[in-house]
């Protein structure tokens, strides 16, 4: 599957009416097809299991380049897949260099469930997310707190996990700090899904550090804990 094949076989469904609804929401200056998730998903699901590690690499890049908003989506569900053998080097550089492009945060959470599966695979790269942090571009502070949300909602958390999940917690204290909207709101969501399994923890950090997140996100965050 080439890039512009793919491109083509999203346009066969497009409509013109939701593309209009969705430019309006997203806000994005960008092309829209007016395709639904489940749509998108589908024919990035076929792509992937039809691919080559090389041609899906070219194809997920040549669908980023594009610009189409159906398109990113559907190069961000590329990777989506819990292994990737023999490893999966190849796959998180492409999804490595689409982060600095991120500029919506549909893109953005499309690209971070392939990025979820491909740090779990590799938590070592977890060192590469430190830098992430402190990123002048928001989207890049965010994708840091997205990228890790398995490792909060691991029913069995092992060593790794466990040293993630203290790890992203450095990050959430920091990142409380930043008054971004989209940032208050992941380091809640990031919170939120910890208290599932770790209640005591979240309620701690929400008693020290947190007191640093605005009121709402504090009750995001909370919104589990007994």
């Amino acid at each position: 599957m080439t890039p512009e094949a793919a491109l083509d076989a999203l346009r066969a469904h497009a409509d013109p009416d939701r593309a209009a609804q969705m430019r309006a929401y997203h806000k994005a200056d960008r092309d829209y097809l007016g395709l639904s998730n489940a749509v998108t998903g589908a024919l990035a699901d076929e792509w992937r299991k039809s691919s080559d590690p090389d041609t899906l690499a070219a194809l997920a890049r040549g669908l980023w380049a594009s610009d189409v908003f159906e398109a990113r989506i559907a190069a961000g569900k590329l990777f989506i897949q819990a292994r990737i053998r023999p490893d999966d080097d190849w796959a998180w550089e492409v999804i490595e260099d689409f982060v600095p492009d991120f500029d919506s945060w549909a893109i953005a959470d499309a690209v971070a469930q392939s990025g979820q599966k491909r740090l779990v695979q590799k938590p070592a790269r977890l060192d590469i997310l430190d830098a992430w942090v402190g990123s002048d571009h928001l989207w890049t502070r965010r994708a840091a707190l997205t990228f890790t949300l398995l490792f909060a909602r691991s029913r069995h958390p092992g060593p790794d996990e466990r040293a993630a999940r203290a790890r992203v917690l450095g990050w959430c204290e920091t990142l409380a700090l930043d008054r971004e909207w989209f940032l208050q709101k992941a380091v809640a969501w990031w919170l939120r899904d910890l208290s599932k399994r770790d209640p005591e923890t979240v309620a701690a950090f929400l008693a020290g550090p947190g007191m640093a997140l605005k009121p709402w996100a504090r009750k995001e965050a909370a919104r589990h804990l007994p």
